[in-house]
């Protein structure tokens, strides 16, 4: 596999960091959450990279897109390097206005061309079907946004058929640990039996921070609390202030922050669009048209309804996820401390940020894998609920459940019984991640795993 290095400050070291090392970071936080020790420092190895220069390869046309600040830009120069291709920065004013002013004459040409933030000059994308129309053979171009695709009108038609996304997460916790995570693979491949009988040793405290501190290298390679929650509340008041608003015009700007903050209240939720816009007196319209504009900067996504056609008694209404579990808590102002409390609300709270912390995950390891085609989550009329079912193209089936206890009461396996029952033999596997320490077989395709089974390796 090719090494994705990412530096993450100016102060870090030049080797890779090791797993033990970033282990031990992880555990010195328990001390307190003013800890001075970052969770990461030097440089961290990205899985995504390989992923994105076998698909450059077939591809005429790649684009790499996801939130701001994962490392998009670090990625398309690793890309450029190794495919000798020209780099274009659409970020620096400069480049934009002399693109904007002649996009052809900077895409023309037989060597590769990498555009990093692409939809700030979305013209750019009909000279490259010009291009394309010239010279179409795989590889020519790599983009990168922090816009959705589709939520760009021209750029949703212009390369219709030639151009391949691949979405660009925050770091998982694999990456942030140094070790590959093939949990997702493993259940696909009939091996859940095989996870089973390992004792963890990952503590409640450690897997809170965890959630508390996500995914975003910056914020995790700062050394104190104050210093990460500065940076969350940065990104999201540049992301609503600057990203969104060149997307869109909004009339009612100060109702998006609002907006984004009801929404982290429902993380791992369905959505209940009606009762947020009700709480900020807009109509049920505007609120929608607002969401989907925070789901085209990667503030948030919803998880579709699956299954709809399986059963008769499935629900349709989807889930809202923060895109990452360090923002939702920030935005919920829910830090460690508030979180290791016994109190319902504590308990409640921290199941929905696992939930949100498992998800994106497991979202992250269906971007390294082929074959995915569709997430979601399956709940039913009768209050039977899977918090996420992934779906390969020949029709095989692996649903998870997230407990934050423990222990996993029997009756909690319910929900993907009947999930086993109404699939039949497209069900591969079904497992309930707690944060108990014991993995074991509950019954046959069905399975309870520590949620540190994610990144174990």
């Amino acid at each position: 596999m090719v090494q994705h290095r990412s530096r993450l400050s100016s102060s870090a070291g030049t080797g890779a960091p090791k797993p033990q090392e970033n282990a031990l970071q992880f555990r010195k936080l328990r001390i307190g959450w003013a800890t001075v020790n970052p969770i990461l420092s030097g440089i961290v190895s990205r899985r995504v990279e390989a992923v994105a220069l076998d698909r450059f390869r077939e591809e005429p046309v790649l684009l790499l897109q996801g939130p701001r600040s994962v490392g998009k830009s670090t990625l398309l120069g690793r890309l450029a390097n190794e495919s000798g291709a020209r780099l274009l920065d659409l970020d620096d004013v400069a480049t934009r206005d002399a693109v904007a002013s002649d996009p052809a004459t900077f895409v023309a040409g037989p060597e590769p061309v990498c555009i990093d933030e692409y939809q700030h000059v979305p013209l750019v994308l009909d000279a490259i079907k010009a291009e394309l129309n010239r010279d179409g053979r795989p590889g020519r171009f790599v983009l990168t946004g922090s816009a959705r695709h589709e939520s760009l009108p021209a750029a949703a038609q212009a390369l219709t058929g030639r151009l391949h996304r691949l979405p660009v997460y925050p770091l998982s916790q694999g990456e942030i640990v140094g070790v590959e995570e093939h949990l997702l693979g493993r259940l696909f491949a009939g091996e859940a039996g095989e996870l089973t009988g390992r004792t963890s040793s990952v503590a409640r405290e450690e897997y809170v921070e965890r959630i508390v501190a996500g995914g975003f290298p910056i914020p995790l390679a700062r050394g104190t609390a104050a210093g990460r929650s500065r940076w969350f509340d940065d990104y999201v008041r540049l992301t609503v202030e600057r990203d969104v608003r060149e997307l869109a015009r909004v009339e009612q700007a100060a109702v998006l922050p609002k907006l984004l903050e009801r929404l982290a209240s429902q993380t791992g939720q369905v959505l209940n669009l009606t009762r947020a816009a009700q709480a900020l007196h807009v109509s049920e319209r505007t609120a929608d048209n607002y969401l989907r504009l925070l789901e085209a900067v990667f503030l948030v996504h919803r998880l579709p309804a699956w299954g709809t056609t399986l059963s008769s008694r499935a629900a349709s209404r989807p889930k809202i996820h923060v895109v990452d579990s360090g923002v939702a808590a920030r935005l919920l102002r829910l830090t460690p401390d508030k979180l290791a409390r016994r109190d319902p609300t504590a308990l409640t709270e921290l199941g929905h940020l696992l939930e949100t912390f498992v998800v994106g995950e497991l979202m992250k390891q269906a971007s390294w894998l082929d074959g995915v085609s569709g997430v979601g989550h399956w709940r039913t009329r009768d209050g039977d609920e899977v918090d996420l079912v992934v779906e390969r193209d020949d029709g095989g089936v692996v649903g998870v459940e997230v407990k934050a206890s423990q222990r996993v009461d029997p009756r909690e396996i319910a929900p993907l019984r009947k999930l086993r029952d109404a699939a039949g033999s497209a069900f591969i596997a079904g497992v309930v991640l707690h944060l108990g320490a014991q993995s074991y077989t509950s019954e046959e395709r069905l399975h309870v795993l520590s949620v540190d089974q994610l990144w174990s390796g």
